[in-house]
Order: C-alpha cells, then sequence, then structure tokens
C-alpha cells in the first residue's frame, strides 16, 4: 500500500506545480503549502524511510549514495520524473537540470542540509548545475525532474 501512498502524495504534489515556472517562488508555494513541519511532508519522509526499508526505494548504490527513480515522467507525477537518494555527508555526481530540479530534504539524521539548504523544499532553475552534495548529517532527497531531463557531465 505504501508504494501507491507514495504515487498518489506525489500526484497531489506535482498537481500543485504544474505549469508554474520552476524559480524562487515555486521553492516559496511549496514550502508554505507542503511546510517541511506539516503532515503532507512529514508523510513524505516517512514513506521515503518505508519505501528504502521495504526495498521498493532507493534499491540503486554508487560511492555510498543510496538512489532509485520512483516514478518516471508521463505517470502518476504528470511530467516529472521522482527520484528519491539517501546521502550522508557526501558529494554526487556533477549534472546539469535542462529544466530544472524541484527537491526536499528530509533529513534522517543531525541537521543534514543539502547544498546548504536546510529541511524543506528548493528548487534550482533550467539550466542549472551542481554536485548535489549532504553535509551536517544524514538526509534522503526527493526531486521532481520537468520531463525527466538531467545530464551527468561527468565533472
Amino acid at each position: 500500500m505504501s508504494v501507491q501512498e507514495f504515487s498518489d502524495l506525489m500526484a497531489k504534489i506535482a498537481k500543485t506545480i504544474a505549469g508554474q515556472a520552476v524559480d524562487h517562488d515555486m521553492a516559496d508555494h511549496l514550502n508554505q503549502t507542503f511546510p517541511k513541519g506539516g503532515e503532507t511532508f512529514q508523510r513524505l519522509a516517512e514513506l521515503c524511510a518505508e519505501g528504502e526499508q521495504d526495498g521498493w526505494l532507493m534499491g540503486r548504490e554508487a560511492g555510498g549514495i543510496k538512489y532509485s527513480r520512483a516514478l518516471k515522467p508521463g505517470g502518476e507525477a504528470g511530467s516529472f520524473s521522482v527520484d528519491v537518494v539517501r546521502m550522508k555527508n557526501a558529494k554526487g555526481p556533477h549534472h546539469i537540470h535542462p529544466n530544472g530540479e524541484i527537491g526536499a530534504i528530509m533529513p534522517v539524521a543531525g541537521e543534514a542540509k543539502f547544498d546548504g539548504f536546510p529541511e524543506g523544499w528548493y528548487v534550482y532553475p533550467p539550466g542549472s548545475d551542481h554536485h548535489p552534495t549532504v553535509t551536517d548529517g544524514d538526509a534522503y532527497v526527493l526531486y521532481l525532474l520537468p520531463d525527466g531531463a538531467i545530464e551527468f557531465t561527468g565533472r
């Protein structure tokens, strides 16, 4: 049942941002609509933990980072893909977001930050790039990619 609940929850979240510009205003919208202390955000964190434990999320691992693509674009989450990673004081592979990236940081231990962002929602605009990095702890990072677009650079 958790897999379906996860899909339904992501569909609900995706529906609220569909068609919006992928920018700082979107991050503000998500942080107000689904705040870090709120029921939806908390349930999302619980489902990530259940998915990891039960093996339907983060079933792959590389460089100490667990990861998986939970939903492909064109499905429950509309035009977004949904990926979930678990990182503990780790730096991931450099990549570009052709259409932007919308993410949620859910600390598991410590005061984990993702690229300096604390618990909550962040948005990277189209064309942005980074080495995804978790510092100060252990966290789940869930991210939606418009049209599933991501380009790994090997840098």
